[in-house]
């Protein structure tokens, strides 16, 4: 009789432990509005990202979400080792390394949550404020390094391309845009895109590289002030030479129309195994509320299309 009671105590107290005691297992303490993790973010969207994760934890006061803002290679890799289980980023896994995350049992989702455009911005006392597709084309070929080869009136002299980070997105997406094996001498690093801002800001024959969320938002004050201090290149189309012709800004509507050249896509990357905070986050950015902030931050939101309207008078 003893034992046997013994024994039924054992039993309650296993299951009194497995069910309120021991270790809870992630799904019961991370669910997708609630939870603590880190997301890494690509530098050129932590005013975006910035701004959703506000109004996420705003409307979800039990997530708690560090970020981690580095280059795009510094936070690939931080994603392949799990050091963040969800990044935003402006390319998708490559077959490699999908293949080595899902050789661990890994199958990360990907959501598309906007269309980015990359902005070529001046100083303010340079008077030139369009650019042909192919000088663009033909400078980071190594074709042209000087003003005076794009405007023979120009009293600039040597130009430079400064960019976020040697590591960037925006390094690897002329790379890709124009199959260049290396970027050419005029090309320069500084260390993140507001760097970039205050290098254009301080020399007259730079040019820089960013991403046009830094530079779109008139109603974000970081974004608002960049603005004040640096002037946006306007574009051509491809093959255009023609200095009447039309030139196109990163507008959310020239970049939804294709109008502008230079445009990729943007992705939440979730690598979490169950429904959990990452999820939450990805859809929230996903859904209308994030789609809304993704517009007013100056990119075309995945799931919203912008278009142009003619208004007759």
């Amino acid at each position: 009789m003893i034992s046997r009671l013994a024994g039924f105590f054992i039993i309650c107290v296993v299951l009194l432990l497995s069910g309120c005691g021991g270790t809870p297992k992630s799904t019961d303490t991370d669910t997708p509005t609630s939870g603590k993790f880190k997301v890494g973010i690509d530098d050129s969207y932590s005013l975006l990202i910035d701004a959703e994760l506000y109004t996420f934890q705003s409307l979800y006061p039990y997530a708690r979400i560090d970020t981690l803002c580095r280059n795009e290679v510094d936070i690939i890799n931080a994603f392949m080792k799990d050091s963040v289980p969800l990044m935003v980023v402006n390319r998708k896994l490559t077959q490699d390394e999908e293949t080595r995350l899902n050789a661990r049992q890994i199958y990360p989702k990907t959501t598309k949550i906007a269309y980015d455009a990359v902005a070529f911005i001046l100083n303010k006392e340079n008077p030139d404020t369009i650019l042909f597709f192919d000088q663009v084309k033909n400078i980071f070929e190594g074709k042209i390094k000087t003003w005076k080869e794009i405007n023979p009136k120009s009293k600039l002299n040597d130009l430079k391309i400064v960019f976020d980070n040697y590591k960037s997105c925006n390094t690897r997406y002329f790379r890709e845009k124009f199959n260049l094996p290396k970027l050419p001498d005029v090309c320069f690093a500084v260390l993140n895109n507001a760097e970039v801002i205050k290098f254009v800001e301080k020399n007259k024959g730079a040019i820089g590289v960013i991403s046009v969320n830094w530079v779109s938002d008139k109603n974000d004050t970081v974004s608002h002030s960049f603005l004040n201090r640096v002037k946006v290149v306007s574009i051509s189309a491809p093959g255009s030479s023609d200095p009447n012709g039309e030139f196109y800004t990163p507008h959310p509507a020239y970049i939804a129309e294709g109008l502008y050249p230079f445009t990729r896509e943007v992705y939440c990357i979730n690598r979490q195994a169950y429904v959990g905070l990452a999820y939450g986050i990805s859809s929230f950015i996903a859904g209308e509320k994030g789609q809304l902030i993704v517009l007013h931050s100056g990119m075309v939101p995945a799931a919203m299309p912008v278009r142009l309207v003619e208004v007759k008078h």
